[in-house]
Formats: structure tokens, sequence, C-alpha cells
């Protein structure tokens, strides 16, 4: 493990380029014995500081869950990070381009969990029970940390990339719909961009959240009624700039939009 001041030192450096929209080179250049638990704790230091300041944590998301994101990304290995109420759009909502870095958009299912899912050992079964809805969402990455040579050690580190979730659609029980092949169109400024499949998640996009509840056990914690949970793309990361609309078409269970200034 890294000592604490250092630690300390990368989370003020992550929050500093959080505030200033800009981003730091690679952590993985400049502390290359860095390992994955080093990473959680820079994240959870940045989540601690969150809370300390009144901001509200409301779920967690799941990254690389899917091929085509870890082709995108050349990292092959699931992470995840922190919601915080803030982080939350709504249906339709405009959003300013600038308080974001890189700004790209994700096709995922949510999660909002009525009871607690525990690890080690969770499984789908655990979730499905554990779900009261399924929604459509958009995920709105940012990217604190330089992106060309990202290790999965950056990227935890970077709170898994999150910047933002918008939730649309029609809510669903997770019974009521085959969620394997919920399926999804992705266009920017009504041009089809990307599709893809929820399956493409881990086959189930469930098993994301299983594997996050099995991770999050390993760090004396666990999933929480009432929490959302991103269960991973099952599209490629879209470019977006101001003054682009993105629209997510998951058919019957309706539409996610946005629209960046």
């Amino acid at each position: 493990m890294l000592p604490a001041e250092v630690i300390t030192a990368i989370a003020d450096e992550l929050a500093a380029a959080e505030h200033d929209r800009r981003m730091v080179p690679l952590l993985t250049a400049r502390h290359p014995d860095m390992t994955i638990e080093d990473a959680y704790a820079v994240q959870n230091e940045w989540r601690r500081r969150g809370v300390a300041s009144g901001r509200r944590p409301v779920g967690r998301k799941i990254g690389l869950t899917s091929k085509v994101m870890q082709e995108a990304t050349g990292i092959t290995e699931p992470d995840y990070g922190a919601i915080f109420a803030d982080m939350v759009f709504e249906n339709g909502s405009v959003i300013e381009h600038a308080r974001f870095s890189n700004v790209r958009i994700e096709v995922e299912l949510a999660f909002v969990l009525s009871g607690s899912v525990s690890g080690p050992g969770a499984t789908v079964f655990d979730v499905l029970r554990a779900t009261e809805y399924v929604v459509p969402a958009l995920e709105i990455l940012s990217s604190r940390i330089e992106m060309t040579g990202r290790t999965i050690v950056d990227t935890i580190s970077d709170n898994a990339a999150m910047g933002g979730m918008v939730y649309g659609g029609n809510p669903v029980r997770p019974h009521e719909v085959d969620l394997r092949w919920v399926s999804a169109l992705l266009y920017r400024n009504e041009t089809v961009e990307d599709s893809g499949v929820a399956a493409a998640v881990l086959n189930h996009p469930a098993t994301g959240v299983a594997w996050l509840a099995d991770k999050l056990a390993g760090h004396g914690d666990r999933l929480q009624a009432g929490e959302i949970v991103l269960a991973g793309s099952f599209t490629k990361p879209l470019w977006v700039h101001p003054g682009d609309t993105v629209l997510a078409d998951y058919r019957d269970l309706g539409t996610v939009t946005c629209r960046f200034v």
C-alpha cells in the first residue's frame, strides 16, 4: 500500500482537477507500484470528503463490464465508483457541458434496490429479489486523469470516470421483462450512433450488481436498500459536445434524453 500521505496527496490533486475541469497526468506513470487497493483508498477518500461537505450518496456505478467497453478502454477488469445525489438528472434535463471533463455518454440499466445485497457469494437471484425497479439510464462520463494509457488503477482512482447519470423511460419490475434482451438505440442529434443489448453486460446486467456486492464485501461494505446501481454500459462511449442532444430509445421501456449546453 502507498503511504497514507500519498493517498491524501493524490485525492487532493484529483479534487483540484475536478474543480478546475482539467486532467492530471497518469497516476500509474508517477506511482508505478500503485495497486488496485491503493486506487480504492483514493476513491474512498474522495467519497468521504464528499459526504463531509454535505453531498448525499445515493448509489454506485459499475464500469467496464462489457466487451465493447473493455475493447474501448483496453481494460479488462470491472470497477466501481460512487454516485452522489447532485450527479443525478431527470429525463429531459438541460445539462451544463462545462461541469464535466472529456464528456462521453453510455447506455445502461439502473437497478433501484428495495433490499440490501451482501457478499461474498452474491448471486443474480439475490440481486433480482432485492430490486424494486429497473429503469433506463444514461451515464455521463467525466475523466480527471489523462486518458491515453490509463490502467484500471487510474480509472478506479478517478471514481470510475463517473460524472453523472440521467434516468427516464418506464421503470419495470425485474420479473416483468427479460433483462438480458433489453436493447437500445443511441441517438445524437437525431442520428443513430450506436446500439446494444443488455446481455452484453456479463451475460445479464444483474451479474454486474452481484459482482459489485462481492467487491464491496471485500471492503467491509454492502449494497443498501434505496440505492441506485448503474449496471454497466452495453454501448461504447459516445463523445458529446455543447449543443448536442442525446436520446436512447429502449422500445417498450421508453426513452431517456438530455441536452448539453
